[in-house]
């Protein structure tokens, strides 16, 4: 599943489409669910995150500043000069600052490695990755925003669904990391819960997109219009995560991972952010749900690509 894991996700977010294109009034209901399995999946997710590698990523110095510079720094340079061009939905626009301002902190290992980027490096540094973007995710939201963002984004649901479904699996994934160091059974439990995340993430796209989908309305148009925008995003990017390893002065494997991490977003974190805003601003989630389908085909192309951009020295 994890070979063909591009398809699954397409043809998992196709029928879901369709199911809510077909059957409107199973809407409300498939609604119920995403919270049940996205918390799942968030917690199988963190389990790959590893608590233990914080304090080795903060020795790679140079690499950890170089990703820390291409994901909070030339990103947001990038986002903006996108973002006066974007439809004039705000929906749509809260949506694509949610999923390009967080980097990602899961498939993007796999993906790397693939490429042949140092995914050991990528691993340790996912910690700190995944800390930065918490903190500074809702300061990037109000610089964007400005003040138009206390009109569309309410505390209370946002700040319940950051804790139920963010705070409390990634603690208790790192309680189970942390287990596994003193129970052969608890590694075992981890290990094949890595084994879930194609499926999982497979039936949250699905829910999502068919709980979503009758919402949509007029906003189609628009949600169909920040496909440009995503393809642009991880063109530039290449780019960027390239002079980026090379101010830095990377070694290839390095400067291949750098490129990815700049690339790749974290939507499933982010998700549930999305999924917590207002009815009015449901389309959000699917346009965070649009860049995880295009950013899966981007990196079928990276793979093949990045070493292209970064070849052997």
């Amino acid at each position: 599943m994890e070979r063909h894991q591009v398809a699954v996700y397409v043809g998992a977010m196709a029928v879901g489409a369709l199911m809510g294109w077909a059957v409107p009034e199973a809407g409300p209901g498939l609604e119920h669910a995403i919270n049940p399995v996205l918390a799942v999946l968030l917690y199988v997710t963190f389990l790959q995150v590893p608590a233990a590698e914080l304090i080795r990523s903060l020795r790679a110095g140079r690499f950890l500043a170089a990703a820390l510079v291409v994901n909070f720094a030339v990103v947001p340079l990038v986002v903006a000069a996108m973002f006066v061009f974007l439809p004039d939905n705000r929906a749509v626009r809260v949506g694509v600052l949610l999923v390009l301002l967080a980097p990602c902190v899961d498939y993007v290992i796999v993906f790397a490695g693939l490429a042949g980027g140092n995914a050991r490096r990528l691993l340790a540094a996912t910690p700190l990755l995944l800390i930065a973007q918490m903190v500074l995710l809702p300061l990037f939201l109000l610089l964007f925003m400005g003040s138009e963002l206390a009109d569309i984004i309410e505390a209370g649901p946002f700040v319940e669904a950051f804790i139920v479904l963010i705070v409390v699996p990634l603690a208790l994934a790192w309680l189970a990391q942390g287990a596994t160091a003193r129970r052969p059974a608890a590694r075992r439990v981890v290990d094949a819960a890595g084994t879930a995340m194609v499926p999982l993430m497979a039936a949250t796209l699905f829910t999502v997109v068919a709980s979503q989908v009758p919402k949509l309305d007029d906003s189609l148009a628009d949600v169909a219009r920040v496909v440009p925008f995503y393809v642009l995003f991880l063109t530039v990017m290449a780019f960027a995560g390239r002079a980026v390893a090379r101010l830095f002065r990377l070694d290839v494997p390095d400067g291949r991972a750098l490129v990815f991490t700049g690339a790749t977003r974290n939507s499933l974190v982010v998700l549930p952010l999305a999924l917590a805003l207002p009815d009015h601003l449901a389309v959000a989630a699917v346009v965070v749900v649009t860049q995880t389908l295009v950013e899966v085909v981007g990196m079928v192309i990276y793979v093949h690509a990045v070493p292209r951009l970064l070849p052997p020295r």
